[in-house]
C-alpha cells in the first residue's frame, strides 16, 4: 500500500509472531478497507491513559473475538502483555502473523525519520488480552494527531 503523501517507508523490523500469510491472503474487502481509512490513525491503543510532554501511554484491552483497527506507528514505543493470550496481526505490507503471548513479555521499537508500522491487533484466544503501550514524543518523527 503506498499513499497520496509519498510516505511507504514500512519498517523491516523483526516483528512478534509467525507468519502465516502474505501477498494480503485471506484478507476480505473490509479489511482492507480499514487500513486505507486508517492509514494515519495515531490512536494506538484501546484507551489513552496518560500523556506528557515527554511520553503517551496507552491500555489495549480486547476480549475474545475483538480487534483494534489500523494504526500507525511512527513515535519510537514499546509494548507489555499484562497477560498471556495470543493475537493475530495484519500488516500494510499483506503479512498476516500469529503471536502468543507471556504476562511480561515485552518488546521495542525505534523508528528512523520516515519509517513506520501500519497494522492491526485481534485477540484470538479464549481470554481477555491486555496491554501497556508507551510512546515517546521525541522520536524521529513527529506525533501524528489524535483523533
Amino acid at each position: 500500500m503506498t499513499n497520496d503523501r509519498g510516505d511507504t517507508t514500512l519498517t523491516s523490523q523483526p516483528l512478534a509472531g509467525t507468519l502465516t500469510g502474505k501477498d494480503f491472503e485471506g484478507w476480505d474487502e473490509d479489511l482492507v478497507e480499514d487500513f486505507e481509512r486508517h492509514a494515519f490513525n495515531g490512536q494506538v491503543g484501546s484507551r489513552l491513559l496518560s500523556e506528557s510532554d515527554r511520553v503517551r501511554i496507552w491500555e489495549i484491552k480486547l476480549e475474545p473475538g475483538e480487534r483494534l483497527g489500523a494504526h500507525r506507528h511512527v513515535l519510537d514505543y514499546f509494548w507489555t502483555a499484562l497477560v498471556p493470550g495470543r493475537s493475530r496481526q495484519h500488516t500494510a505490507d499483506g503479512t498476516t502473523r500469529e503471536v502468543e503471548y507471556v504476562a511480561g513479555e515485552t518488546k521495542h521499537f525505534r523508528f528512523a525519520e520516515g519509517e513506520y508500522l501500519l497494522h492491526d491487533l485481534e485477540n484470538v484466544g479464549d481470554a481477555d488480552i491486555a496491554f501497556s503501550t508507551v510512546e515517546f514524543l521525541d522520536s524521529a518523527n513527529r506525533p501524528l494527531p489524535l483523533d
